[in-house]
């Protein structure tokens, strides 16, 4: 897979190595970058130019480029690249990186954005998904928030408890991914049983949040708190 990846920061870097790692061809674009940091990722091929002009995406070659991710510290950076690789050079994937929590309502598919990171929002999450026991805590959004990663910590009561996952009644735009327990992942298969306190990841709808997790939990939709960033 070619990846271009917008923004050589500690950020743009480390995704790049993950991907060459992974036996992806990268190419790192960025106007302002020194020798140590292009010494940093050695086997990726490097542009040095400004992004946001489309002779430099040209340049890069970006109508073949399987996915883009923009992960300048600028927002306005990475909304105009998202935005230029989808209209004007059909990538098929983008993934953009949201730096201030505010600007989180621009990264949609009318800026070409499929899928948007916001470091803020995961971290904050994971913090209260840590704390947050029977609570339906929302992870991540993809599609342009018609899927969700989701994630509930089972509580004692929960009528799973002892169950296997052949047992769950998931809807059927439910899917269930991982079980964490003692801080190791578990593939779930149908005869795994469920313990009290496991952390169920799961992919699910918007409309199926409340519900799923009242159906997990044991408990009246109307006692379900949908824990986001951007609670208090």
């Amino acid at each position: 897979m070619r990846v271009v990846v917008v923004g050589a920061g500690s950020v743009g870097r480390s995704i790049a190595r993950e991907l060459i790692a992974n036996d992806h061809r990268v190419l790192l674009i960025d106007h302002d970058v020194d020798g140590a940091n292009t010494n940093a990722v050695p086997d990726a091929a490097w542009l040095l130019a400004d992004a946001c002009e489309t002779a430099t995406l040209r340049e890069a070659e970006l109508d073949l480029a399987d996915v883009v991710v923009c992960a300048s510290g600028d927002d306005k950076v990475n909304l105009v690249v998202s935005l230029l690789a989808k209209t004007e050079f059909a990538v098929p994937r983008t993934v953009a990186r949201v730096n201030h929590p505010r600007n989180e309502w621009l990264f949609t598919e009318s800026w070409g954005v499929d899928v948007a990171v916001s470091t803020p929002r995961l971290m904050t999450a994971l913090v209260e998904e840590a704390v947050s026991v029977g609570n339906l805590v929302r992870l991540f959004e993809f599609q342009q928030g018609h899927a969700m990663m989701t994630e509930i910590t089972l509580p004692h009561d929960s009528p799973y408890v002892g169950r296997t996952v052949a047992d769950l009644e998931l809807p059927p735009d439910t899917v269930l991914t991982c079980i964490l327990r003692d801080q190791r992942p578990i593939a779930p298969r149908a005869s795994h049983t469920i313990h009290a306190l496991d952390e169920l990841l799961l992919i699910t709808s918007p409309d199926a949040e409340v519900n799923l997790a009242a159906m997990l939990t044991g408990r009246s939709p109307a006692d379900i708190r949908m824990v986001t960033a951007d609670d208090d």
